[in-house]
């Protein structure tokens, strides 16, 4: 990928500067901030520092703020006390505020509601008495973890998920999204490897999406119609980077038509670069098939602005400790021809909270490139 900055600040501002309805939410333009974990929230209650975080970035442009990863009311939900809850008063007065804050900024906001599964370790807090919950009591890894989800666990998920949904709507969010991504626990349903249920929720991918779209269909029933559900998805799992939960297209489907049918509006496609072709014979991604097999909106994400992906923040010797900026030329490509809507940002509008005004006025010169250390606070 070239990582010169040569696009021309007339193009981008014209394809990236279109207004975007999705039922009753209409964003500026086709920016987004994609969710990234902060733990930045003391009690798991937003503060002015995250108000102003948030803020920051839809005044300078984002159209479409997704929040970080934020918990639904269930005590085996989480793996922090500094990541923020959906849930009690406390909490949601303070997502209230940055909701107020983004939309005088000019923004639109919705939080990323969620449930770690068995991602979460035994004793983690914010509720260190619950036990560690998933599909069939099996880590990423296939090593029996945890225990799996009775009826009645099912049963009080979806209706946790269900009420923040109603929530973020009560407290003028503009659209809401399910994480079902990554290996957490919607995904873990999803993926055959952590889902060996023997009952209606396992098996075949009609069986093993039934919980995503149970949830689904609760949410879209406690929002308004025109509300927006957005739900994200992705192949890999984390510290599983070249998992494939769908081989093919047509299983790729089989696991995507029951949530179209359930309700979601728009799929978030995650993925570690959004250059990189999904399947063998064509170069359209995982945002760009998604939207081809379902017919809805589509956002992309994956290494937008930046020269490599995320592994070697996290993972040692896997690239360079330095990401630079790229131009994004192929990214307009793909817009122009509409194989996705929407483009999330993420590790670039950490770097730097003016990504989105750099780009749109041509000031991709002044744009500051990715580093590690840049996790450790919150600008």
């Amino acid at each position: 990928m070239n990582v010169s900055i040569n696009g021309s600040a007339e193009r981008a501002a014209q394809v990236l500067s279109r207004p975007f309805t999705v039922g009753g939410m209409t964003v500026p333009n086709r920016i987004a901030m994609a969710p990234m974990t902060r733990m930045f929230s003391p009690g798991g209650v937003p503060n002015a520092e995250v108000v102003a975080y948030y803020a920051r970035r839809a005044a300078a442009g984002v159209g479409l703020i997704i929040t970080e990863g934020t918990y639904i009311e269930h005590p085996s939900a989480g793996l922090s006390d500094s990541v923020p809850r959906f849930y009690g008063e406390d909490a949601l007065a303070g997502w209230a505020e940055v909701v107020q804050q983004v939309h005088l900024a000019g923004g639109r906001i919705a939080p990323q509601i969620w449930h770690v599964g068995v991602s979460r370790e035994e004793g983690a807090p914010p509720h260190p008495e619950a036990p560690v919950l998933s599909p069939s009591g099996i880590g990423l890894n296939g090593e029996p973890v945890g225990r799996a989800m009775t009826q009645d666990d099912v049963d009080a998920v979806i209706a946790a998920f269900a009420e923040a949904a109603a929530n973020a709507e009560r407290i003028g969010f503009d659209g809401v999204e399910l994480h079902g991504a990554h290996g957490y626990l919607i995904d873990q349903f999803l993926w055959g490897a952590t889902n060996r249920r023997s009952d209606d929720y396992g098996g075949d991918p009609a069986s093993r999406v039934r919980f995503a779209a149970e949830l689904v269909a609760a949410c879209r029933k406690a929002v308004s119609a025109e509300f927006p559900i957005i739900f994200r998805t992705s192949q890999w799992k984390q510290d599983h980077y070249d998992v494939r939960m769908a081989e093919t297209p047509q299983e790729l489907e089989a696991l995507l038509t029951p949530l179209v049918e359930a309700g979601v509006d728009v799929f978030h496609s995650s993925t570690r670069r959004y250059w990189t072709p999904e399947f063998e014979g064509s170069d359209l991604n995982l945002a760009g098939w998604t939207k081809k097999l379902t017919g809805k909106s589509t956002i992309t994400v994956g290494s937008v602005g930046l020269n490599q992906d995320f592994l070697p923040t996290f993972v040692p010797g896997t690239g360079s400790e330095q990401t630079q900026v790229a131009d994004i030329e192929n990214l307009l490509d793909r817009l122009e021809r509409d194989e996705f809507d929407l483009v999330a940002v993420g590790r670039a509008l950490l770097a730097d909270p003016e990504w989105a005004a750099k780009v749109l006025s041509g000031r991709t010169a002044e744009l500051v490139p990715f580093s590690k250390d840049q996790l450790g606070t919150l600008h």
